[in-house]
């Protein structure tokens, strides 16, 4: 029994191409088993795949390909379902969400505020709708709330502790004795809202809560995994009751409503490190939510920066305009000038989703600008009742609602959960189209098999029984692209990717994978839910951004290509981390995080300095085409970002039926010929949904450290001499094994999977 373990832990390993695979593969999907030790890939394989065999009760046909393609790390269920699938805890209905890459809720009420936290802390990515006709439907703040905090946290012994919040009250005073668990934190944070308005009360209320049940920051969450860490939770209550208060006599506006989100936040993430991915969608014209984070850094007389400490909590989550009506070119000019300088105020064209979320009902391109016409001219819900008079009223309603948008981007609908796999396409032959098949066949049969939850929350349930949505994305396609079709597709991409005879021809062989993998997804799923009973969903293929997932097999983000063919990936630990101290030993270098800074603000350079709280860990990586002759003559970090654009409209119109997940880099001299590309895209009806921006930069030094450092081939060679001339051990498994010795604080992949989360936020100095 022993060999045969021991045999089992040796015998999945990733590949080459992917250095990066061992560290992110213990740190965020491994789990704990009851002996200790953390579980091997084939462990994980073992345990997710018998949960989704039996939740989707699949037959031995499918079974036989979803198992073969994710041991090969061919296609992959969600990172959510990695680190949860096949568990005690996930097999219980109020875990289910926990299930779950990303969500979207409409936020009319104080329920809606309270799902939000209960999915933030099972690892979802939340994403809101603060728009006037749902906030409006919020009743104003009559009460204004004293808090006391009291008692310590871990104060009271553990057999004593409350599980559940209970609140007590008498008269105008409030006692909320919050509860030692997820439905606890939920509870006393919801009740501490409705308690501003609701008018039992004579407009004052004396509001004590008491954390004297909830555990200390260490001790094991059981079934979910981690630790717990509540160092943020006493602060919550009186930063919600500030916000709160000075609404009163009003209702709450967009900001407002968006910081109670955010203060939730704060207290999930715990310590700064950003563990949960939020979207707020604000009306375009809601120039108070809109501009939510203008000048959110503020220098004093002296030249020193700070950050606005009442609106700290805002960045916790990215905010989008979104338009109801196809944005002017002088607002798209000033959209992606916003975003480069900023990283903020990214724009929704809410008519094309809605349309494609109907994809359905609008069949043919003649019906799709009909119904765009009308959305335009705000008569969209007249449009459905004439021209498909069997739907119902709430039915109309949820189709034109269906703009919500997911932490990055690529989901769209009402109300929703998504489950995303993912078919890693650097790991396939672009020749063998069968292997290609049972990729996607697998990825559509992982997503498929998550329709069987039934969600206990009823706006949730109803809005999977009317629109069901499941997304099938892949990730390497750049990679995958470059075998196909060799250099000289590089060469084409470096000019622009413009529209020759030749690179005309790449397009029809773009567009020829593109669409055979959209078919197989919609048949499998489809086939799927004819013989399970579930409505059909009509849109089931997306791109996500693919960070963490990418590098098990080491694929070029999503559809995005590498930051360059050579370059250090850095991945944060926390000091002193098992998964970092065995990087050590495999050879890997390890340096302070950019946050650890010395008393004159310098950068500490010695990881075991006192001061130092995080680790970097340095990893040489090189693309799997780098040696391709030729392939070192072109400057991939080069690439325009109208090429970028007309790559993500291609999968976006041959592949995608949701929305193409899209971080576009550019330059400021590419700003308005970016912005009128895109003003363009949404006047000829092309597919685009909304994008997010970030700007380059060439000055590799401006920010030191950075996830990506782009290097070359000499330099690349010699610091994997290092790293094999310092490694102690070729087996990370058994170096990890060294100092697992107990839990991580954190636990899981977060909710949005996206490297591109991963820079350093922009301070006015830098």
């Amino acid at each position: 029994m022993v060999r045969e373990l021991e045999r089992k832990r040796q015998s999945a390993e990733f590949p080459e191409t992917a250095p990066a695979a061992n560290p992110v593969f213990f740190r965020t999907y491994s789990r704990r088993s009851p002996a200790g030790l953390r579980e091997t890939w084939d462990e994980v394989c073992d345990r997710t795949l018998q949960g989704i065999i039996e939740l989707g009760k699949l037959n031995p046909q499918e079974t036989a390909i979803l198992e073969r393609m994710q041991r090969n790390l061919k296609a992959l269920p969600s990172g959510r379902w990695l680190w949860v699938g096949g568990t005690e805890w996930i097999a219980k209905p109020k875990n289910f969400s926990g299930a779950y890459n990303c969500t979207s809720t409409n936020l009319q009420d104080w329920s809606a505020f309270g799902l939000m936290m209960d999915l933030a802390m099972m690892g979802c990515g939340t994403g809101a709708i603060i728009e006037p006709q749902y906030i409006n439907q919020l009743p104003p703040i009559c009460n204004h709330l004293n808090i006391t905090v009291q008692g310590e946290i871990g104060n009271t012994p553990k057999e004593q502790r409350r599980e559940y919040t209970e609140i007590s009250i008498q008269g105008n005073r409030v006692i909320i004795h919050v509860g030692d668990s997820r439905e606890g934190w939920v509870k006393s944070y919801q009740t501490l809202l409705e308690l501003s308005t609701d008018e039992r009360f004579s407009g004052e209320v004396q509001v004590l809560v008491d954390i004297s049940d909830v555990r200390q920051a260490g001790e094991t969450l059981r079934g979910f995994g981690g630790v717990a860490n509540p160092i943020k939770l006493p602060e919550l209550y009186q930063n919600c009751a500030s916000i709160l208060n000075k609404a009163l006599g009003r209702q709450l506006n967009s900001v407002e409503c968006c910081l109670l989100i955010d203060q939730a936040a704060v207290t999930i993430v715990a310590g700064n490190i950003r563990r949960s991915a939020g979207i707020r969608q604000f009306r375009a014209d809601d120039q108070l939510g809109a501009n939510a984070k203008d000048n959110l850094w503020q220098q004093d007389e002296a030249g020193n920066w700070r950050i606005d400490p009442e609106r700290d909590a805002l960045r916790m989550a990215n905010h989008t305009r979104v338009f109801h009506r196809k944005p002017t070119l002088e607002e798209c000019l000033e959209a992606v000038r916003k975003q480069y300088y900023s990283g903020e105020g990214a724009i929704q064209w809410a008519g094309e989703a809605v349309a494609r979320a109907n994809s359905d009902l609008l069949t043919t391109s003649a019906l799709k600008v009909d119904f765009l016409k009308s959305y335009e001219q705000g008569t969209a819900q007249q449009w459905l009742q004439a021209q498909y008079q069997l739907l119902d009223a709430e039915e109309i309603e949820h189709r034109l609602q269906r703009y919500g948008l997911n932490p990055c981007g690529e989901i769209i609908g009402s109300n929703f959960h998504c489950n995303l796999s993912e078919v890693h396409l650097n790991q396939i032959d672009p020749h063998n189209y069968k292997e290609q098949e049972e990729a996607f066949t697998a990825g559509a049969l992982s997503v498929a098999a998550l329709l069987n939850h039934k969600f206990l929350e009823p706006r949730y349930q109803a809005s999977r029984e009317l629109d069901p949505i499941v997304g099938v994305s892949f990730t390497g396609l750049f990679d995958f692209f470059v075998h196909a079709f060799g250099v000289e597709w590089l060469h084409w991409w470096e000019a622009g990717r413009p529209a020759t005879p030749q690179g005309l021809a790449f397009k029809r062989e773009e567009e020829k994978y593109l669409s055979y993998w959209k078919e197989i997804v919609h048949r499998v799923v489809w086939d799927y839910c004819d013989r399970h009973n579930f409505k059909r969903p009509n849109r089931c293929t997306t791109v996500q951004p693919s960070g963490t997932k990418a590098l098990l097999t080491g694929a070029s983000s999503g559809w995005h290509p590498p930051k360059a063919q050579r370059f250090i990936r850095r991945i944060t630990f926390g000091k002193n981390d098992p998964v970092a101290l065995a990087c050590i030993d495999y050879g890997y270098s390890v340096i302070p995080s950019q946050s650890d800074k010395d008393e004159q603000g310098n950068l500490l350079h010695d990881p075991f300095d006192s001061r130092v709280s995080e680790w970097l860990v340095e990893i040489p990586v090189t693309v799997p085409w780098a040696d391709l002759s030729g392939a070192d003559q072109i400057d991939v970090s080069q690439f325009s970002v109208l090429a970028q654009l007309d790559f993500v409209l291609q999968v976006q119109k041959h592949y995608v039926t949701h929305n193409t997940s899209a971080t576009l880099e550019l330059r400021s001299d590419e700003i308005e010929p970016l912005g009128q590309r895109i003003h363009q895209a949404i006047q000829n009806d092309e597919g685009y949904i909304s994008a997010a921006l970030l700007a380059r930069f060439d000055d590799l030094q401006s920010f030191p450290r950075l996830p990506f450092e782009p290097i070359d081939k000499l330099t690349y060679e010699r610091l994997m001499q290092e790293v094999k001339t310092r490694r102690k051990t070729d087996d990370f498994c058994a170096a990890l094994s060294r100092y697992d010795l107990g839990e991580l604080a954190e636990a899981g992949p977060a909710g949005c999977d996206s490297d591109k989360c991963m820079f350093p936020e922009q301070t006015p100095d830098s």
